[in-house]
Formats: C-alpha cells, sequence, structure tokens
C-alpha cells in the first residue's frame, strides 16, 4: 500500500488551499470548460464533511439555490480548482454535519468560530 502511496504522491500535483473543515463556509472557483471556451465559476457553501488523505480526499459543500439546497464533491487534487477562500470559519462538534441537511430557517445558521486577537 505504501507504493501506491508514494506513486500518487509523485503523480498528482497537489495545490496549496487554506486550512477549512466542517462547518466554515468557503468559496471555490473552478474552471469550467463550455466547448473551445473556459470560464470560473464560483461555488460558495458550508463545508458538510472532509474525507479521505492525501491525493484522494474529497470535500462536500452545501449551498441552497433558491429553495433547493444543492451539494457537490470536489476532490482537494482537482486540476480544475483555481481558488479555495475561507469566508467564514463555522463552530461546530462534529468533522461530518450531515444534520444540516434537514435544517432550515433560524436552526440552519452555523455559529461563527470566535477568535482571540
Amino acid at each position: 500500500m505504501d507504493i501506491i502511496r508514494e506513486l500518487q504522491s509523485e503523480l498528482v500535483e497537489m495545490k496549496e488551499f487554506p486550512a477549512f473543515g466542517a462547518g466554515d463556509t468557503i468559496t471555490v472557483s473552478y474552471s469550467i470548460k463550455e466547448g473551445s471556451k473556459e470560464r470560473i465559476q464560483q461555488f460558495q457553501g458550508v463545508v458538510l464533511q472532509r474525507r479521505g488523505s492525501g491525493a484522494t480526499e474529497t470535500f462536500t459543500i452545501r449551498k441552497m439555490s433558491g429553495n433547493i439546497g444543492v451539494e457537490r464533491i470536489f476532490p482537494i487534487a482537482s486540476p480544475f480548482i483555481t481558488e479555495i477562500k475561507v469566508n467564514k470559519k463555522g463552530s461546530v462538534r462534529r468533522a461530518r454535519i450531515f444534520y444540516f441537511r434537514e435544517r432550515t430557517g433560524k436552526s440552519a445558521r452555523i455559529k461563527e468560530k470566535r477568535s482571540f486577537n
């Protein structure tokens, strides 16, 4: 198994992104190819989970589009991700906040993590 991990680390190019976790509100900028054109699209939402490690790590983001919840899973090593920006640090007690899917209105708010500067 170590041989596979070594090969993955050599072959897959990992970018440096800011530290984020479950409960954080982030904006992911990723490039989309449409025919011969290429554009950058932003997806802003709350991180539900991070799973995996190394080149196979993924994270799930949920946002509300109108009245419909939209979730998207991004591989952290994707070459299409150009930037990840952390908008808010959320204060949650779990690593995976799937209970957030059933929440609406005021109960769907996540407290912001207090910074001690």
